[in-house]
């Protein structure tokens, strides 16, 4: 590898961590909000279980997102998998 080919690897790498922290910081901060409207010391079951589903249905929708988003990108770079 040269060394463009790995700064532009490194980059990609810093990106997406970068990309993962933002999006963990979303589902907590709206699915908190959500799902626990009187925080108290503990969660309840229901809090709980909605906090689940909520980051689950998160997750699931920035997967797609994410699928999406590189399919186009290949697309794009007349790349087919």
């Amino acid at each position: 590898m040269d060394s463009a080919s790995v700064k532009q690897a490194v980059m990609q790498q810093v990106s997406s961590e970068a990309n993962m922290a933002n999006v963990r910081l979303l589902i907590e901060e709206n699915c908190f909000q959500k799902c626990v409207p009187k925080p108290g010391s503990s969660l309840s079951s229901s809090e709980q279980s909605c906090a689940t589903s909520c980051m689950e249905k998160y997750m699931a929708a920035w997967n797609k997102v994410n699928s999406s988003y590189i399919d186009r990108l290949r697309q794009e770079q007349g790349v087919q998998m």
